[in-house]
């Protein structure tokens, strides 16, 4: 142990109360402050991966088309005219005419992991309890269930009844419980004046209200002739092995296929936006526990220094540097600091993972019935980063004014 840290050491013991507090504050700040960053980004996890298992992480839409327009050209014999490309002008064509060539374009893709074709209409829905606009979407089972978490959001009835039954239909749970459908129930949609009977194969539950409420699913010939459209498709919906690349691979996918192409970044930024702002605002606030607790080391350090005048002194005379000096009362700050670091990380491991099995029900933008964590080592990097600043910060202005303390001033009484 070097005679810096030893000398450290004592001085600690000189305001023991007080530099407990100054630990305890540092441990409940890095505490909470892992605990308050893993359930903001648990929740933005869960979110997203609501989102993508619902949605896919990319949707492909409307086809892109140049506009044109006539220019004559200037001395041309009868004013002759052609056509040119309007600069930056394009026309929207919406839905997809020819689905299935585009879907066999977009799959070889290497970052493509499944592609879905969906014809999607609003319709009416009839059930001996009330009606109700449903927006029925057409769909190959195998294919959709490779671009979502449909298998796994079933929550009464099973797929294998669907795949059975050509006027099979799969109900969102809201509106399910809204007209009280259970798996064999019958129901009428309504589309352009004709009606056709459908039969509940299974209900399935994604979490987001809105498309509870909202969505059926059916066979996608029979959306074709119920919606009388034999060709096209509204959109298809394209899942990646790598979600985080959507924004590149929609540029490039784009580009060859003419189509407008969504990410799911683009899809959800206000919800996405919503969640850092959450992080950023309960990391700002929780870091205030660390800044009172940097305040309260700050305090201390300089009674030390008041009180460890003639200690200071003697060791000046010694033969000490300035910078021995400055060292006591900056390994002061590291230990404590250390200390509190380490007994902040166990108790955010420990708050984290209490937190994680406390019972809460949430229905609204997903579904989940306990607190959701996300257990990431940058949540506890951040934490001691924060600490680290501030009580290093805190120690070093103490540490000056003691290094500059001269033994002569101390006996004359005008130290300090």
């Amino acid at each position: 142990m070097s005679p810096n840290l030893r000398i450290a050491l004592r001085f600690l013991t000189a305001r023991k109360r007080a530099m407990f507090m100054s630990l305890f504050g540092i441990m409940f700040g890095v505490g909470f402050f892992i605990v308050t960053q893993a359930q903001t980004s648990g929740f933005e996890s869960f979110f997203i991966k609501t989102i993508l298992g619902t949605n896919g992480a990319l949707r492909i839409e409307d086809r892109m088309q140049a506009t044109m327009f006539p220019m004559e050209a200037d001395g041309a014999a009868g004013g002759s005219d052609f056509l040119i490309a309007g600069e930056g002008g394009r026309k929207i064509i919406p839905g997809i005419e020819d689905p299935f060539r585009i879907s066999e374009a977009v799959r070889r893709f290497k970052n493509v992991s499944g592609v879905s074709i969906v014809l999607q209409g609003t319709v009416n829905l009839s059930t001996n309890v009330s009606g109700d606009s449903v927006r029925v979407q057409g769909v190959n089972i195998d294919d959709h269930l490779a671009v979502s978490d449909l298998a796994s959001q079933i929550v009464q009835g099973d797929l294998a009844d669907y795949r059975l039954t050509p006027a099979g239909a799969l109900v969102g749970s809201v509106l399910a419980s809204r007209q009280n459908l259970h798996p064999g129930d019958t129901f009428t949609l309504e589309w352009n004046g004709e009606a056709r009977r459908y039969r509940v194969s299974a209900v399935y539950e994604t979490g987001v209200s809105d498309i509870d409420r909202v969505r059926v699913y059916i066979h996608l010939a029979e959306a074709r002739s119920l919606l009388q459209k034999p060709t096209g498709a509204t959109f298809i919906q394209v899942n990646l092995f790598d979600h985080e690349r959507a924004p590149e691979d929609a540029v490039r996918i784009q580009e060859v296929i003419g189509h407008t192409v969504a990410p799911w970044q683009r899809r959800e930024k206000t919800w996405l936006d919503v969640f850092r702002a959450l992080r950023f605002s309960s990391a700002l606030t929780v870091s205030t526990i660390i800044l009172i607790s940097g305040l309260a080391m700050f305090n201390t350090l300089a009674m030390v220094v008041m009180e460890k005048t003639k200690d200071i002194a003697i060791l000046r005379s010694m033969g000490y540097t300035r910078r021995d000096i400055a060292r006591v009362f900056i390994w002061q700050g590291a230990i404590v600091l250390a200390a509190g670091a380490i007994l902040g990380c166990v108790f955010g491991a420990v708050a984290t993972y209490g937190v994680s099995k406390l019972p809460i029900r949430i229905r609204g933008i997903f579904s989940t019935d306990s607190f959701v964590v996300a257990w990431s080592p940058w949540h506890y990097v951040a934490a001691v980063t924060i600490a680290a600043v501030v009580v290093m910060a805190a120690s070093l202005i103490p540490a000056r004014r003691a290094a500059r303390l001269e033994p002569g001033d101390v006996i004359r009484g005008t130290a300090l």
